[in-house]
């Protein structure tokens, strides 16, 4: 069977042609003006999906990047007061020894050494007062922005722990336990200072030897809760250099999905642009008009 070629299906076959490589050319315009690949999810359904997939990953990966900043900086808040509050209290350990290894001290050098430490009182106490966006870094999960009464040094904290999600199922305390770092031996430290002010000024010697054991303890405590702030500064540390990493590696494949290669689309593009232009003169060339177009 022999099929007649006529005009009109030349032109059709024509025509045809020059819109699938007119619709090539367009799509890779659109690949290098957007930069993307996948433009709509019609583009290429199995990875448009994994796309999303991707960017959810990464959203939860930075997530953990953000948590873990904010849990870093409450704990360097939490350092720099403990720090702090060391030096308080050796400062006030210091002046007990020196009123007890003094007996010939007149009343009005004990009372600068009790004044002394009644400043000293007031400024651990606004240390343990310390705050990080408003927040008491010794306070637990309390809503105001005190940890301890300001007077009378009574704690008012609520002692529960805030946590930061820094990984998948992994959560880490990024605040400091007032109760075990002011109060461990079972009375707090502000009270211990006030014990030593009062014992300086009655010149007992006796009393003043037994705060500077306290404050010894004390000092232990502080010692002890300050490792502790810096170990969990280290593991926040380590999640966030893995949670970033994570991110680097999610994106890297996302946009291997999504991302154009502008490189070999340009390549692509010219290639597309020079058959174009071909099929145009060929198409011109077979298709000149004659009498017949024009009576049939």
């Amino acid at each position: 069977m022999i099929t007649r070629v006529t005009q009109q299906m030349m032109s059709q076959r024509s025509l045809d042609g020059l819109q699938l490589g007119l619709t090539r050319l367009a799509k890779i315009q659109e690949h290098l003006s957007t930069g993307r690949v996948i433009n709509r999810v019609s583009d290429a359904p199995a990875d448009a999906t994994a796309a999303m997939r991707l960017r959810s990953a990464v959203a939860v990966q930075k997530q953990y990047v953000r948590n873990a900043d904010d849990g870093a900086t409450w704990l360097a808040q939490a350092d720099v007061a403990l720090q702090d509050a060391t030096d308080l209290v050796r400062r006030a350990r210091e002046l007990g020894l020196q009123g007890a290894s003094s007996g010939s001290m007149s009343q009005q050098g004990r009372e600068a050494l009790a004044a002394e430490v009644d400043q000293l009182r007031l400024g651990l106490i606004s240390t343990a007062n310390t705050t990080y966006l408003d927040r008491p870094v010794f306070g637990g999960v309390t809503a105001g922005t005190q940890a301890y009464d300001a007077t009378t040094g009574a704690y008012i904290g609520v002692n529960q722990p805030v946590l930061r999600s820094v990984a998948d199922g992994v959560k880490v305390r990024v605040d400091v336990d007032g109760q075990a770092t002011f109060a461990s031996s079972g009375t707090s430290a502000f009270d211990d200072l006030t014990a030593l002010s009062t014992a300086l000024r009655a010149n007992d010697t006796v009393a003043i030897r037994t705060q500077v054991d306290a404050l010894k303890v004390h000092l232990d405590a502080i010692s002890t809760v300050q490792s502790d702030v810096g170990a969990r500064a280290k593991r926040i540390d380590l999640a966030n250099v893995s949670a970033g990493d994570a991110q680097m590696a999610l994106s890297t494949r996302m946009s291997n999905l999504e991302n154009t290669d502008i490189a070999q689309a340009t390549v692509d593009l010219n290639l597309q642009q020079v058959a174009y232009q071909s099929a145009l003169a060929a198409t011109a060339r077979v298709m000149q008009p004659s009498l017949v177009d024009f009576l049939s």
